[in-house]
């Protein structure tokens, strides 16, 4: 098999020429879905550590996965159902998680900078410490994320939802917060450019 059939279109790699741990991503994949179903034969993918840079995970489900401290620099988690997944401390820079699912997410520590995060749910997500540098959020839903430290300097944040959103100890420098909907009472000229 070579280098080439290993890619996928953009540069990405499939599931089937990823291994991890003995086992084929594709494989770890089948087993967790069948785990989030409740089905026989299922298994909680434990994918702490995996090299997943630029794997092509689009449209996967890895809700509840284990993902702590990951390299998914480049990886492709578009349209992904990621609930609930652990991201503490992953590497997710220039990653794409545009409308993906990571509702009650664990990202604490994560690396996401310059990732695009496009019309992802974020609702209840922990982000604590978690860098943000140059990453879009555009239209992305933060109602209720712990944001505490976090550092989204020089983000985009057109039309992001931070209602609910405590964002008291967060960098917002060089952010443009003019079309978010903010906490009530928050003051925009306070984040905006210091």
């Amino acid at each position: 098999m070579g280098i080439l059939s290993r890619l996928k279109p953009g540069g990405l790699k499939s599931p089937q020429s990823i291994r991890h741990n003995g086992k084929r991503l594709s494989e770890i994949l089948e087993a967790h879905a069948l785990f989030t179903r409740g089905a026989e034969g299922g298994a909680r993918a434990d994918l702490s550590g995996a090299r997943l840079g630029r794997a092509d995970l689009s449209k996967t489900n890895l809700a509840y996965a284990n993902l702590h401290d990951a390299n998914l620099e480049g990886a492709s988690l578009r349209d992904a159902k990621l609930g609930s997944a652990d991201f503490g401390e992953a590497k997710l820079r220039k990653a794409d998680l545009r409308r993906a699912d990571l509702t009650e997410a664990m990202l604490d520590g994560a690396d996401l900078a310059e990732a695009q995060v496009g019309g992802a749910e974020l609702f209840r997500a922990s982000m604590k410490n978690t860098n943000l540098r140059g990453a879009d959020f555009g239209a992305t839903n933060f109602r209720g994320a712990n944001v505490h430290g976090a550092v989204f300097a020089g983000a985009n944040m057109k039309t992001a939802i931070l209602r609910e959103t405590d964002l008291e100890g967060v960098d917002l420098s060089g952010v443009d917060l003019s079309t978010a909907l903010l906490p009530r009472g928050y003051k925009v000229q306070s984040a905006s450019k210091s």
